[in-house]
């Protein structure tokens, strides 16, 4: 379905956002392409005042006027014709009700977010048909995009956010389909990542000792049960499997530059929310061995 998903008004010399969309779409795509806004956002005054930025599914269009940009993401098989007739129309009313002083001066993010109700009613208008028929001309805008079509923003031209090169998809093998890269690269390691991987560390050694004795105990006393020896050695490998895992997360081989062709593409979550779920798992694998370990502490073992 064909439809405008998000839309936000930015002042063009820093990318300060002035107003915006209340957006209800939270699909992985749409969140990657709320990153582009803010990375497109700091170079409005780099690039022409009408462009164009295609992002797998979706499309992001946005025109700049006297100092303000305005944005909007669409879907990949929207109009363009209405998606910058969207545009227009946004930007005729902010200049309307908002003047460049108060535009100029504004420091804080979002000091316009009541012009929220009118970029609102108007998305709703755009992505109903049957209510713009009477409404737009069309025509005129039509031929103002053939005079002059928006400049095609290519993914390089992003340049790299938390570690990857946005590429095309000609820069791929095969069928040009996003896939996995092989190497990735991750921010620094937090302090509770490292405090999560010595004490797995120091969990594998207890139950790896814990079980030398239980196999100790077992050879003295004939009706011990096995089962504790294989139950702390198990614990003894998860252990040493998660620190495996920790390990190779900020190994230098990971955090060495990789050639742009294997880096993964623009589509794929970032790192840094990747990072965040990965220490987290990390910590609660912690505090679960930590309260296994304090119930193998209490298993009578006779040496």
């Amino acid at each position: 379905m064909s439809m405008i998903l998000s839309a936000s008004v930015v002042r063009v010399r820093d990318g300060l956002p002035l107003s915006a969309s209340t957006d209800y779409e939270q699909s992985m795509g749409v969140q990657q392409c709320r990153k582009y806004f803010k990375t497109l956002s700091k170079k409005l005054a780099q690039l022409p005042d009408r462009c164009m930025l295609k992002a797998g599914q979706y499309n992001i269009n946005f025109i700049s006027s006297l100092g303000v940009s305005y944005m909007m993401l669409c879907t990949e098989n929207y109009p363009s014709v209405l998606a910058f007739c969207f545009l227009d129309e946004l930007q005729k009313e902010f200049i309307t009700t908002y003047n460049m002083m108060r535009t100029n001066t504004a420091i804080r993010p979002y000091c316009f977010i009541e012009f929220d109700n009118f970029i609102q009613r108007t998305k709703q208008r755009y992505n109903n048909p049957r209510s713009l028929s009477t409404k737009i001309n069309l025509a005129d805008m039509q031929t103002e995009i053939k005079l002059r079509p928006p400049y095609q923003i290519s993914m390089s031209e992003l340049g790299s956010t938390n570690g990857f090169a946005h590429l095309s998809a000609a820069e791929f093998k095969g069928t040009g389909k996003i896939s996995t890269a092989p190497h990735q690269r991750l921010e620094a390691v937090t302090l509770p990542g490292i405090v999560s991987f010595i004490l797995s560390l120091l969990c594998g050694a207890l139950n790896l000792i814990r079980g030398f004795h239980a196999i100790e105990s077992l050879l003295q006393n004939e009706g011990e049960d096995f089962s504790y020896v294989i139950a702390f050695f198990l614990g003894t490998a998860a252990c040493l499997y998660q620190a495996k895992l920790f390990r190779d997360k900020f190994s230098p081989k990971r955090r060495k530059k990789q050639p742009q062709k294997r880096l993964i593409a623009s589509k794929l979550l970032t790192m840094n929310m990747a990072k965040k779920r990965y220490e987290c798992h990390l910590a609660s694998y912690t505090i679960l061995f930590a309260y296994a370990n304090k119930l193998f502490a209490m298993i009578p073992l006779k040496i």
